[in-house]
């Protein structure tokens, strides 16, 4: 048994086939365990398995969808029986600004269905999903729930109000939920990734929207990724950097880390 002992172990990985998810699920499988993959995509993605890998079971999931995540879980028990672990990593980001003084209510400003579909993503998602995989924990009388928020939660981003605003309800929700699943031997914490490596889901049309926002090209936005400015370790985060934080925290070693939300973004802060 390694030293994680997540041997055997079953976990479930919404927004899992790419990005930061990706990273976490390929973790998990390092590690020895079982993975439920979830995501909207319908194309499973590859991951690199060995001899001593866990199992993947993907799940096409809209977690905005209570039908969608309950038939979710429904399957990965079907699967592997017990539940062990969730990460709820699914979210979305759509830069806007609150007022745009060059263009009032034009493209870049937030509009309703922007902060929905954000709000629905990165807010009842991770909600729909935390009580479904809830109820088995409590049950079951242990279980890990892992909220994926992020650094411009804690810290607020110029361009990505409604970003930043989901992400620290994800803070509350980590420090409420703790309170409330504690004492059924059910931890919840969360991580906080700050700037990191390029994925596929830094878009071009994603880094046109953010580099509106702030007023500057492209170019300069995407310069702004590896600066040593903000970030006191001077380079842009690895996703496996973040996959580490998830591993520890879902393991026995972090059995006494209860209700707060790991910042992994090098030093970075406002200061």
């Amino acid at each position: 048994m390694s030293w994680l002992a997540l041997e055997g172990k079953t976990a479930v990985v919404t927004g899992g086939a790419s990005g930061i998810g990706k990273a976490v699920v390929q973790a998990f499988l390092d590690n020895g365990a079982n993975v439920v993959v979830c995501d909207m995509n319908p194309q499973e993605p590859e991951y690199t398995l060995n001899e001593n890998s866990g199992e993947v079971l993907y799940v096409q999931t809209d977690v905005t969808k209570a039908d969608s995540v309950n038939a979710m879980v429904k399957a990965a028990k079907e699967k592997f029986g017990k539940i062990d672990v969730l990460v709820n990593n699914a979210g979305i980001n759509i830069p806007r600004l609150l007022v745009d003084k060059k263009d009032p209510y034009g493209k870049y400003e937030l509009d309703e269905k922007v902060f929905d579909k954000v709000s629905a993503v990165n807010i009842k998602g991770v909600y729909l999903c935390a009580q479904a995989l809830g109820h088995e924990f409590v049950k079951n009388g242990e279980g890990v729930i892992i909220n994926m928020s992020s650094e411009s939660g804690l810290e607020g981003s110029e361009g990505q109000s409604i970003y930043a605003a989901t992400k620290n309800a994800v803070n509350s929700f980590t420090r409420s939920w703790a309170k409330e699943l504690g004492k059924y031997n059910v931890r919840v914490v969360g991580v906080a990734p700050g700037i990191l490596e390029a994925t596929g889901l830094r878009t071009l049309a994603y880094e046109e929207a953010l580099s509106y926002t702030r007023g500057i090209t492209v170019e300069q936005l995407r310069a702004g990724y590896t600066s040593t400015k903000t970030t006191p370790l001077g380079r842009d985060g690895k996703l496996t950097e973040v996959a580490d934080m998830v591993m520890f925290l879902a393991s026995h070693r972090a059995s006494y880390v209860h209700g707060v939300t790991f910042n992994v973004a090098g030093g970075k802060t406002r200061g």
